[in-house]
């Protein structure tokens, strides 16, 4: 399967961009979150000491712009890449996945994570250091209220008393994918996720955690096979003869190099691959 990538092109077209995907045969749009961007941050934290966001890049809450991309759409699938749900309350969170799920018709696959950014963290008030407890936490009590009629709670980071929540998603089971790398975070996609989702890999660079995840799977004794999303990196040259002989069940792609050409690159890569 083959989805398109939203963060390599303007906010402006993502409305068209989805429409076009839908009708190009395309899986599925993902669409990236933060909740904040706080102006100082200190690029040594990051790789190359480069930061790989700017403070004023425009922001929009991925729940709401995708339930209009599913106003505009009848079949694609909607992701999220990734979904800071740690930095939520559960009853936060859930309400407007449960939401988007209704709206959409059952169309929702959300991605989520521990993030990656200590001073968003710490501009909303929220321990970075243990956001990986605290998302384990979140997401078990997302899942309950998904899809259990009265859930009360008593946790490390979130305690309530008997609560309803209606409407559940549509969806049975809605798709949870775990993102990261670290053995932490595949071993969560192992013991709380539907699939994983991993960034900007090639077909060689993903095969090495492709074999993480089958060993941790076969070590918790489980036969679900988790399903595996990854972004290839952007621009007009997709290895898509590698990445159908990767494993991998879904790519993402930006197949153009500048946004004013994202629709006449999907053609051209509709054309090719998905006819």
């Amino acid at each position: 399967m083959f989805g398109i990538s939203l963060l390599r092109v303007a906010p402006r077209q993502w409305i068209e961009v989805a429409q076009e995907a839908e009708r190009l045969g395309f899986e599925s749009v993902w669409m990236s979150e933060h909740l904040v961007l706080p102006i100082d941050m200190d690029p040594s934290n990051y790789p190359e000491g480069k930061l790989p966001i700017r403070p004023d890049t425009p922001l929009f809450d991925v729940m709401v712009y995708l339930a209009a991309v599913a106003a505009t759409t009848t079949t694609l699938r909607l992701g999220t890449f990734i979904y800071q749900l740690g930095l939520r309350h559960p009853f936060i969170g859930a309400r407007a996945v449960a939401t988007l799920d209704v709206v959409s018709g059952g169309r929702v696959e959300l991605g989520v994570g521990v993030g990656w950014m200590p001073e968003e963290w710490a501009a909303a008030g929220v321990e970075f250091s243990g956001r990986g407890r605290r998302l384990d936490e979140a997401l078990e009590v997302c899942r309950r209220l998904w899809e259990e009629p009265v859930v009360e709670h008593r946790g490390e980071f979130f305690a309530f008393p008997p609560v309803a929540f209606e409407p559940k998603p549509v969806q049975k089971r809605l798709p949870v994918h775990v993102g990261g790398e670290s053995d932490a975070a595949l071993r969560r996609a192992v013991r709380s996720g539907e699939g994983w989702v991993g960034m900007h890999h090639t077909p060689q660079s993903v095969a090495p955690v492709l074999a993480r995840l089958e060993e941790l799977t076969g070590a918790a004794g489980t036969e679900r096979r988790l399903t595996t999303t990854v972004a290839a990196p952007p621009g007009p040259l997709v290895d898509v003869a590698g990445w159908r002989a990767s494993g991998v069940d879904r790519v993402l792609v930006a197949p153009w190099q500048r946004s004013r050409d994202a629709l006449e690159g999907m053609r051209r890569f509709a054309r090719e691959y998905l006819t």
